[in-house]
């Protein structure tokens, strides 16, 4: 019998995995697909993210993959240009930005080094049940032969659509529209900085990755995902020019080095990620729009919140439901600011107020690093508008 089985192998449960098994579980780690394998994202870890991973000791092993430091941000929209560094979170000052089939796969080979049994190839078919309590699942291996594996705990880190959540009939606790549709794909050949552009129901996004390539991104309204997906490439091609026209012209004589993808299911949701004798991470308990790109960041922050909850409360059924519930609390509003900060931006909306919180912003280095700091989710919003940025703002205003 396993104290935890986690069902999901990418950047939440390969975390959970190897924090778990660091803290002496035995731990088994399955997912479907064959590792290393390649999943729609745009890879990019904001400071916080890198933080931890500096703390689980494997920020040199992504570092080794080639991926550039991203220590500085370009930011535009209208008249208006912020461009810096952001408020280092516990000394990391620069964000990075790797190919999953190399993150996970780093994070995987970290789980399995800390003593976890990692399966790929396992698909999870069902979960075992004794009562009410989830006490194992059921799998069918790469080799097709059916399997059931029991735990004290089973863990759902199967990303948006998850099974597990499913199976648990896991309710939303909130749950918002569709907001934006996205599609990117890389180029070889532009230099680039990590960058962001924004027009009214626009948005781009540059961001250097490995072997040289940058990826770029470029956003619609929901509303619109029908009729751009009717020629994606050029409505692509047409938004990163309108948006974003220098960026543009660095592509002019540049690669595109893999095929176009996109997405118009960029949910928006909580939902309740506890019960008895199961848990969801990562995409399963909480999903938002790419646009702030905050979704790997936050599934390590899940990850360290539900080790830390129940590392030590496995052996006692009634302990372990306790703290599984203080976890679900704690998830929520450790990521609901980040959550309501997403829903604004994927509007696509720019307002009179926020240009003249930018304008005021862009005027002072101090005041773009705390700006970017809370886009990185390293700050919360109170902390940026204090006292100073409120005088500065009422000057402004006069």
């Amino acid at each position: 019998m396993y104290d935890v089985i986690v069902v999901g192998a990418r950047v939440a449960g390969a975390a959970t995995a190897l924090l778990l098994a660091r803290a002496g579980r035995r731990v088994l780690l399955v997912d479907r697909a064959r590792f290393p394998s390649d999943t729609l994202s745009t890879h990019y870890i904001h400071q916080p993210g890198i933080a931890r991973l500096a703390r689980w000791g494997v920020l040199d092993a992504v570092r080794a993959t080639g991926c550039p430091a991203l220590d500085r941000t370009v930011y535009q929209v209208g008249d208006v240009r912020l461009d810096g560094g952001t408020v280092p979170t516990h000394g990391q000052s620069a964000a990075y930005a790797p190919r999953r089939y190399l993150l996970d796969q780093i994070l995987v080979d970290a789980a399995v080094a800390a003593g976890a049994e990692f399966r790929d190839g396992c698909s999870v078919s069902g979960l075992v049940y004794e009562g009410d309590r989830v006490v194992g699942v059921k799998c069918r291996s790469a080799a097709g032969t059916p399997v059931e594996e029991r735990a004290r705990l089973v863990v759902g880190a199967d990303g948006m659509r998850s099974a597990v959540a499913k199976a648990v009939a896991a309710p939303y606790t909130v749950h918002d529209p569709l907001m934006s549709c996205i599609y990117f794909t890389y180029w070889h050949g532009v230099t680039s900085q990590f960058e962001l552009y924004e027009r009214p129901g626009r948005w781009i996004g540059a961001i250097p990755t490995n072997d040289g390539a940058t990826l770029i991104a470029a956003y619609f309204p929901q509303a619109e995902f029908d009729q751009v997906r009717g020629d994606a490439l050029e409505h692509y091609l047409e938004n990163i020019r309108t948006t974003a026209p220098d960026l543009y012209e660095r592509t002019a004589g540049a690669e595109r080095v893999e095929r176009l993808r996109g997405t118009g299911d960029q949910q928006n949701f909580f939902r309740l990620p506890n019960g008895p004798g199961w848990a969801l991470v990562g995409d399963a308990a909480h999903h938002k729009d790419s646009i702030t790109a905050r979704g790997i960041s936050d599934a390590f922050l899940q990850a360290d919140l539900l080790a830390d909850a129940v590392g030590g409360v496995l052996d006692d059924p009634v302990r372990l439901d306790e703290a599984l519930r203080r976890y679900g609390e704690q998830l929520q509003d450790e990521l609901f600011e980040g959550y309501r900060n997403t829903l604004f931006v994927s509007r696509l909306e720019i307002t009179p107020d926020r240009m003249a919180m930018l304008r005021t912003v862009q005027r002072s280095p101090e005041l773009t690093e705390r700006y970017f700091a809370v886009a990185a989710g390293g700050m919360s919003v109170d902390e940026l508008y204090d006292e100073e940025l409120h005088s500065r703002l009422e000057l402004d205003a006069v």
